[in-house]
């Protein structure tokens, strides 16, 4: 992993993906990271993710302009 990188632990199973940009501090607002999914700016696993809403897992790797938010499984 390059640049800032950190961890996010989640209880639930899943989050949504817009949610962790917002939680992490990688957008200003909800409409910000539905604006930057949208306009293709956001890895999932080294992909463009497009889908606002997708159900994101332990084990996925988030990325937005160098910075990597890991996501794990919460207790």
């Amino acid at each position: 992993m390059t640049g800032k990188h950190r961890t996010l632990a989640i209880r639930g199973g899943f989050i949504e993906l817009y949610k962790i940009l917002k939680i992490e501090n990688m957008a200003a607002s909800g409409g910000e990271a539905k604006y930057l999914i949208a306009a293709g700016q956001v890895l999932v696993n080294g992909k463009v993710e497009t889908r606002k809403r997708r159900k994101t897992v332990a084990g996925d790797v988030v990325e937005v302009h160098g910075e990597q938010v890991r996501i794990t499984a919460g207790e």
